[in-house]
């Protein structure tokens, strides 16, 4: 299964990409990070304009990787109205472009998604992009907006991966939307 993980932005979306891989001769799971990034628009564009570009953008993510799940973070109301209702239509965006391929969108707090990767729901940005690097084995991630985006879709990946209460584990994946690692 793939799943790409959208931090949505007026300005900078960020995005990333897992796999994870059954082998279920072994009864083992593994998540496998395929991509991260981010997408920058044109600031200079008239705001419609830009959510036009991100449609795009992510339309070619979406073909390229084929998800089965589109992961973005919730909408979270900071000091600033403005900002709130431009990431809102952000969010629209990546919700319509993910339908379109028919992949299923869920949707996480920030908060949430810091607790099941770092173990602590007010970890630093910093703090999950390098756990990250650990747990997917990567170098280095350039950009905060892709590792949020890559934090998001290695925690969906993750919840897929435990066993719902009271069933044996069969080497399939089981899918939960509730609940931190």
């Amino acid at each position: 299964m793939i799943i790409l993980g959208i931090d949505p932005g007026s300005r900078i979306t960020g995005f990333g990409v897992v796999e994870i891989n059954d082998d279920s001769s072994a009864k083992d799971f593994a998540v496998t990070h395929r991509s991260h990034g981010v997408i920058v628009l044109d600031s200079n564009l008239e705001f419609p304009k830009r959510m036009k570009e991100l449609g795009a953008a992510l339309e070619t993510l979406l073909v390229k990787y084929k998800p089965q799940q589109v992961v973005i973070e919730k909408i979270f109301l900071g000091k600033n109205a403005d900002s709130a209702f431009k990431l809102g239509h952000a969010r629209g965006v990546a919700m319509y472009e993910a339908a379109k391929v028919n992949a299923t969108v869920i949707e996480y707090a920030t908060r949430v998604v810091k607790k099941g990767i770092v173990g602590n729901g007010g970890a630093s940005k910093e703090d999950v992009q390098s756990c990250l690097q650990r747990l997917l084995k990567i170098k280095a991630i350039e950009r905060l907006d892709a590792s949020d985006a890559l934090a998001l879709a290695t925690f969906q990946a993750y919840q897929l991966m435990i066993p719902l209460p009271n069933q044996r584990f069969s080497g399939n994946a089981q899918s939960t939307t509730e609940g931190v690692l």
